[in-house]
């Protein structure tokens, strides 16, 4: 009698189906959770307005400046310095010269911030501009 030796072969996958599913959730997670963390970054109380008109409908280009009441400034949430602003704002404006800027300033900020960004943009050519307050509709909500 003939006696078969048989070897059995040690199986030495590793499987990564539970490893791709953990990664698919934490991929979901951080998609669903990183636009509500950076909208809420930055708070800005903005001043009140009687006749404060919606924006019309979001144009191709929009640039977003933030003024805080200390001061700082920031372009789509990014803090920025004066010529920083500048240099930024030009490469825009070169790019489209049909871009709009809108301007969030804080109730509490000092009037000379707010002029020279105004200051920097008429300087840069930026015709097109609108204020961001809140209207007393929002304010009785």
């Amino acid at each position: 009698m003939k006696r078969e030796s048989r070897r059995q072969r040690l199986v030495a996958e590793i499987n990564i189906t539970p490893f791709t599913d953990v990664i698919l959730v934490l991929l979901v997670i951080f998609m669903i959770a990183t636009p509500l963390i950076s909208q809420t970054s930055l708070k800005i109380r903005l001043p009140e307005a009687k006749s404060g008109q919606p924006l019309e409908a979001p144009k191709k280009t929009q640039v977003y400046v933030l003024i805080m009441k200390d001061g700082s400034t920031y372009i789509d949430k990014d803090q920025v310095t004066k010529r920083e602003l500048r240099s930024k704002i030009d490469a825009i404006h070169r790019n489209n010269a049909d871009m709009s800027v809108v301007i969030h300033s804080d109730s509490q900020t000092p009037f000379k911030d707010v002029v020279s960004v105004l200051d920097v943009l008429n300087e840069l050519g930026v015709n097109r501009l609108s204020i961001g307050t809140i209207s007393e509709k929002d304010i009785n909500k």
